[in-house]
């Protein structure tokens, strides 16, 4: 397969395009930072240089024609303000989603994160209630696109090493923890499986073995 991961370099996108060069994919890692190649090639895979607060959309859907798959992985992180939320984890996965729209891609995987599809709590500080709306507002417009869409997610994010072992399922399912390596597997399991096509997802640790619970979603 011909994978475009925007946000390339964070993470769980950098475990991912190991596991999927791995495994024989061809991965196109969308980076803003020029410097952040070496990183992405160390990998396995293609660094593109796209800032998608910044370039065009022809130039997204440039990197995302012939592909057959697309993974949104970016985020605006930790130590950014509420706009940058909306900029770039709402308004990247619209311009994303357009972007296959436009070229025939139809697979579509968005990382979301649990909390996402209500309202944040009661005194949640505005930078973190802004993010969860962000996400919230990205799952809708995906759901309303034509596409064989997936969204995951998970729980709070661990450096821990990872273990296979894990719970996922449709929401709501008991808030928390999950490494960012078994973050990174379920994604290339479910990016192959279309029994998971027009799902929402959540995960975390647990304790059925991946390739299983991928396998039981319907």
């Amino acid at each position: 397969m011909r994978i475009v991961v925007a946000g390339g370099h964070g993470k769980i996108a950098l475990l991912l395009t190991k596991l999927l060069t791995r495994r024989g994919d061809q991965v196109y890692a969308l980076i803003r930072n020029p410097g952040q190649a070496a990183d992405i090639a160390a990998t396995g895979g293609v660094p593109v240089i796209y800032d998608m607060e910044r370039d065009t959309p022809d130039d997204l859907a440039a990197a995302v024609a012939g592909s057959d798959a697309v993974v949104f992985a970016a985020g605006a992180g930790p130590g950014s303000g509420a706009a940058r939320k909306y900029t770039v984890d709402h308004n990247g996965s619209v311009q994303l989603a357009d972007a296959a729209e436009q070229t025939g891609v139809r697979r579509f995987v968005q990382i979301s994160t649990m909390g996402a599809g209500a309202p944040p709590a009661p005194g949640t500080d505005e930078v973190c209630a802004a993010y969860i709306d962000a996400k919230t507002r990205a799952e809708d417009d995906l759901r309303d696109r034509a596409l064989d869409w997936t969204i995951l997610r998970p729980g709070m994010l661990t450096d821990a090493e990872g273990n296979g072992l894990v719970t996922l399922g449709p929401p709501p399912i008991p808030r928390g923890p999950v490494p960012r390596a078994d973050v990174a597997a379920t994604l290339a399991s479910i990016l192959v499986a279309d029994n998971t096509f027009r799902h929402t997802l959540e995960l975390v640790s647990g304790s059925e073995p991946l390739a299983s619970a991928v396998a039981a979603i319907h």
